[in-house]
């Protein structure tokens, strides 16, 4: 049975310098309703209901400055029409958006062999479906941006590759009712749906590894700062713990996605001389950056440093050596989230899942 689009309850309305229409006079206030209607932004904005559809629609056929207007009484009053999800239980919308963060600072595009092998299994999984996916990114300081496809009807729902560091604007975007699912990790006081691997344990499988293999002071590098890296960092200091070592801090280096920093920060360490026969790599594409810094320095991979990193993407089996890793179930994953979104979009409530990790021994170890 179709639904009636989903609005949200409004603030006060605005006073009526604040609502004058193009070249026309002020308009009275609203009286608080208790729900706003397309009508009532019409009629505030001076426009018609039809252009005010085609304004939050983003349509070229309405000017920029009344778009302007139109989408910023929108937002006084939380005024959000659910045309997603309305299309898709008309059948009118067969369009899932995935958007891929995109971090200026630390330029990771999508050709990074991880985010093609998610967006392979997010294909299947909608193809399975009959859906189609609409690829986009968005700025990794503005993820609330991640709604917009949904907003204007572009996509019934969104599944966004990453919490980045801004945990606090996907909350918001869950209270807010928008249908999106993300691939990341399980965080306290969390309202929307994850799907991710146990990163805690992936990290901890990693480190363990290398001191069974003879290692005595394990590197760990990544950025904590993102919460899947952090939550990998905190596996290593927990295998530091249940093996009775002291996890030294000057081995956990913070290092962003990105081969120039990569190798910056292992020369520097090389320089240094600060003591390390092993490194546990936040990804697979860092752990073979590292690899190949290591030896351009003559420093010998596995006989002088063991390596493990994280993913297991193909490249990882062939490269030289072969690179030991932790792998995340990615075409389950991509199964999960699609089924995750799909089970909103039904009006369900969906928490978060957890997928297990595993090791795989190859020869960097």
């Amino acid at each position: 049975m179709a639904r009636p689009p989903k609005t949200s309850t409004p603030s006060p309305a605005p006073t009526p310098s604040s609502a004058t229409g193009k070249g026309g006079a002020g308009t009275a206030p609203l009286a608080r309703p208790s729900r706003v209607q397309m009508s009532d932004i019409a009629r505030l904005a001076g426009v018609s209901v039809s252009t005010v559809s085609r304004a939050l629609s983003d349509s070229s056929l309405v000017n920029p400055e009344t778009r302007a207007r139109v989408a910023e009484l929108a937002r006084s009053l939380n005024y959000s029409i659910n045309i997603g999800a309305q299309n898709l239980r008309l059948k009118q919308n067969r369009t899932v958006a995935v958007i891929v963060p995109y971090d200026p600072a630390t330029r990771q595009h999508l050709s990074d062999p991880f985010f093609l092998s998610l967006l392979g299994s997010l294909a299947d999984a909608l193809t399975d479906r009959g859906l189609d996916m609409l690829i986009t990114r968005v700025d990794a300081g503005h993820l609330d941006e991640a709604a917009r496809p949904w907003r204007t009807g572009q996509a019934a729902g969104v599944v966004l590759v990453g919490q980045w560091h801004h945990h606090d604007q996907l909350n918001a975007m869950a209270v807010q009712g928008v249908p999106f699912v993300v691939w990341g990790a399980q965080l306290p006081q969390q309202l929307y749906a994850t799907v991710g691997s146990d990163n805690i344990a992936g990290g901890e499988l990693a480190t363990a590894h290398l001191f069974e293999r003879g290692a005595q002071r394990v590197l760990f590098m990544g950025d904590p700062d993102l919460p899947e890296i952090g939550q990998r960092q905190q596996g290593w200091e927990r295998a530091h713990a249940r093996a009775g070592r002291m996890a030294d801090p000057t081995l956990a280096r913070k290092v962003p996605f990105v081969a120039e920093a990569i190798r910056a920060e292992v020369e520097s360490l090389l320089r240094q001389k600060l003591a390390f026969d092993a490194v546990f790599c936040a990804s697979d594409l860092m752990a073979m950056t590292v690899i190949g810094t290591l030896r351009r320095h003559g420093r010998r991979v596995p006989e002088d440093v063991r390596v493990v990193g994280y993913d297991d993407i193909a490249l990882a089996a062939n490269f030289e050596p072969p690179i030991s890793t932790v792998r995340q179930p990615i075409s389950e994953a991509g199964e999960l989230l699609v089924e995750g979104l799909l089970a909103q979009l039904a009006g369900e409530r969906v928490g978060p899942r957890l997928l297990r990790t595993e090791l795989v021994a190859r020869q960097s170890s």
